[in-house]
């Protein structure tokens, strides 16, 4: 086969990749499924129907084309099949098309709620004001490099010193900016941002609700907050 023509083939492969994703997101209600699964839980197909408000067999037919498309997966417990986004990466590319969306919806018009403008969940680390402005004071104190890609020997000390011994699981996606829908400005992604959100929750810094994105920052997480990257309540 010549040049030419498995550069053709490949070009159309990838065209096509891409087409197939579009018509998996091109469906409010899958939309809204995947929204949910941005709160970085697995979710059962019957909360999934509840919170797209269909049906369960419609449900079951949209859950089958997101897994086709390899935008969710599955996990089998028992009896029991529990859906998640596929990885970060999916999340990253919801959260920018939030934010690129939003940006053709008149400013009067945008109804964020002020609980979820605050602080929520990023599939699987924190986004909203607090997040926005704990990124800005990393980037600032040079805890990360200016770019967010990078955790810095700085950074990665005074991690250590709020208690979170940070150790990178490969080489890929460990520290990233990832561009906030309801702020338009980087929250921290990547593996730490999901150890931050992991360690903030079991130290009592911050509560998680079960099946929304929501996130209550608590008194004694304000007080962290305040005093490693002066976030004000």
């Amino acid at each position: 086969m010549a040049k030419s023509e498995i550069k053709s083939e490949h070009q159309h492969t990838v065209e096509s990749a891409i087409a197939a994703v579009g018509a998996a997101i091109s469906d409010i209600s899958r939309v809204k499924i995947l929204c949910a699964l941005m709160d970085g839980r697995a979710w059962t197909a019957t909360e999934l129907s509840i919170v797209a408000d269909i049906s369960a067999s419609t449900t079951s037919s949209h859950l089958s084309k997101l897994l086709n498309s390899g935008l969710i997966s599955v996990i089998a417990q028992g009896k029991y099949r529990y859906f998640r986004l596929a990885n970060d990466d999916i999340a990253k590319v919801i959260e920018n098309l939030m934010s690129f969306s939003t940006d053709h919806i008149s400013r009067a018009k945008i109804t964020t709620p002020k609980n979820l403008r605050k602080a929520r969940t990023c599939y699987n680390h924190l986004a909203g004001e607090v997040a926005v402005d704990i990124y800005h004071s990393l980037c600032q104190q040079k805890w990360i490099t200016e770019d967010g890609h990078t955790i810095t020997t700085l950074g990665l000390e005074r991690f250590k010193n709020m208690g979170i011994d940070f150790q990178a699981k490969g080489s890929r996606n460990i520290c990233c900016p990832c561009l906030d829908w309801s702020e338009r400005r980087f929250h921290l992604g990547g593996q730490i941002g999901a150890t931050f959100l992991s360690y903030g929750e079991s130290q009592g810094w911050l509560t998680r609700h079960q099946g929304y994105r929501e996130v209550t920052i608590s008194e004694k997480g304000y007080k962290v907050f305040a005093q490693y990257f002066n976030v004000k309540k």
